[in-house]
C-alpha cells in the first residue's frame, strides 16, 4: 500500500541540527523547528529559511539585542551536523545508537497515529520539481505510514540544494543501473 515503505532519510540529521540550535539559543529542544532535507549525507540541505526557535526565524533569532545565527555561525553547525556521523563512526565504528533513537520516533509516530512531521525518505512525485528519486523531504508520518509530503517553501539556494542533492542521488541509481 501507498506510504508504507519510506526511508529514515534525514530524521537523524534534522534531530542533530534542532539539537544543537537548542543548545546554542538555550532552549528545550521542543521549541526549535529545523529540517534537513535531501540526501542522507554530503548533499543534504539545511532549511533555514523555514527554521525557527519559538517562533522566532532562526536567521532573526538574538539574545539581548545580538543575533545568535549570524551566517558563519549556522555554517558551523550544519557542518557539524554532517561531520558528526562520520566522527561517531570514527569513535565507536557505527552510529547505530543514534539511528536507533532516530527510528524509535519514527515507529512511535506509526505505532501510536501521532501524526509527525518527520524529514523520512520517499519517493517524490512531483513536490519542487522532483520526480522519481527517493529523498528526505518534512512529510507526515502516521498509522497510514509516510503520506503527505508537506509544500515547505524554499529559498533559492535551498531549491538549488535540493535540486544538487536529486542529482547526486540519480547518479548513483545509474551508476547501479536503476
Amino acid at each position: 500500500a501507498d506510504g508504507r515503505i519510506f526511508g529514515s532519510g534525514t530524521v537523524l540529521d534534522s534531530g542533530r541540527l534542532r539539537y544543537l540550535l537548542a543548545h546554542r539559543a538555550d532552549v528545550a529542544i521542543e521549541n526549535v523547528h529545523a529540517f534537513v532535507v535531501g540526501e542522507h549525507g554530503d548533499s543534504e540541505v539545511a532549511l533555514w529559511s523555514g527554521a525557527t526557535i519559538g517562533g522566532v526565524p532562526v536567521k532573526s533569532f538574538s539574545v539581548d539585542g545580538r543575533p545568535v545565527f549570524d551566517p558563519e555561525t549556522r555554517a558551523e553547525l550544519f557542518d557539524e551536523v554532517v561531520r558528526s556521523a562520520y566522527e561517531i563512526i570514527r569513535g565507536k565504528g557505527a552510529t547505530n545508537l543514534a539511528i536507533g533513537l532516530s527510528s524509535a520516533r519514527i515507529v512511535e509516530a506509526v505505532l501510536r497515529n501521532q501524526r509527525r512531521v518527520l524529514a523520512v525518505s520517499t519517493l517524490q512525485t512531483g513536490r519542487h520539481g522532483l520526480q522519481d528519486v527517493c529523498l528526505s523531504l518534512p512529510t507526515v508520518v502516521d498509522a497510514r505510514g509516510a503520506h503527505t509530503v508537506l509544500d515547505v517553501p524554499l529559498s533559492p539556494e535551498e531549491e538549488a540544494g535540493l535540486a544538487a542533492s536529486s542529482a547526486t542521488l540519480r547518479e548513483v541509481q545509474a551508476s547501479l543501473g536503476l
